[in-house]
């Protein structure tokens, strides 16, 4: 199929993308790798289209002693790269090294796929279970996951743009984990656990629910945990799944 009719707009800086992104049927695009299916299946039908992936502003990278801040429009392929900086233990880099294929990690970005908002990307349950935070054009510091209210649902507002993420530098004593169960490489998850484990914290982060990121903390950061939190939510095969990419993602963070 072809997308339906619709205007677009090349937005020069993060204002004036929010004025135009403020129009009732506004979308942002980014690097189009989620948006682009979308309008060709119809899923998606905008008034208007706004391109934000050449504004300056949401292309850089920055990093403090005690976080990393990572620009909006920076693509997977960079990250993966190491044309970013890290919060520790590679972490990110390994992330985006399993995103889609390479075609697909030169155009899409880390603030695209969070706003997307698909339960089964990898940032979403990544950069939660980092204890990330979502900076906006109003000035707004989120944390996720309060950011991803549910499937492909955000807090932004109309005429709100994700211009950054922030995420906190890992101790050196931490431990990580990351499991995603795919049918073959390339492919969305239909489980994915991601574990952090430092001083003083534990966290676990279920992922490809068909919901917002599961976020388990302390002792529930087990099987058992897991199959709480997701009774009622998935049939067993699912929730055995979920329990399987947790224990890998555990044995990785314990390593």
């Amino acid at each position: 199929m072809k997308a339906a009719a619709f205007e677009l707009a090349h937005a020069a800086d993060v204002a004036e993308a929010a004025a135009l992104l403020a129009q009732p049927g506004a979308r942002a695009l980014a690097g189009g790798q989620s948006l682009g299916p979308m309008l060709n299946l119809r899923l998606a039908r905008p008034d208007l289209l706004v391109r934000i992936a050449g504004i300056a502003a949401l292309g850089g990278v920055q990093e403090t002693a005690e976080a990393v801040t990572i620009g909006a429009c920076v693509t997977h392929a960079a990250i993966a790269d190491g044309r970013a900086p890290d919060p520790g233990l590679r972490v990110l880099e390994r992330v985006a090294e399993g995103i889609a294929y390479r075609a697909v990690r030169n155009r899409g970005t880390i603030g695209g796929s969070l706003c997307h908002a698909d339960p089964a990307a990898d940032w979403v349950t990544v950069l939660t279970a980092l204890g990330a935070s979502a900076l906006t054009s109003r000035g707004r510091t989120i944390a996720l996951p309060g950011f991803v209210t549910g499937a492909f649902r955000t807090t932004l507002e109309p005429g709100e743009l994700l211009t950054a993420v922030r995420i906190p530098r890992l101790p050196a004593s931490a431990g990580w984990g990351y499991v995603k169960a795919c049918r073959k490489p390339g492919e969305f998850a239909h489980a994915m656990a991601a574990v952090l484990v430092a001083p003083g914290l534990r966290r676990a982060v279920i992922g490809a629910t068909g919901g917002p990121p599961i976020v388990l903390t302390g002792d529930a950061v087990s099987q058992e945990g897991v199959r709480v939190a997701l009774s009622g939510q998935l049939e067993p095969v699912g929730v055995h799944m979920q329990t399987v990419v947790l224990a890998r993602a555990l044995a990785q963070a314990a390593a």
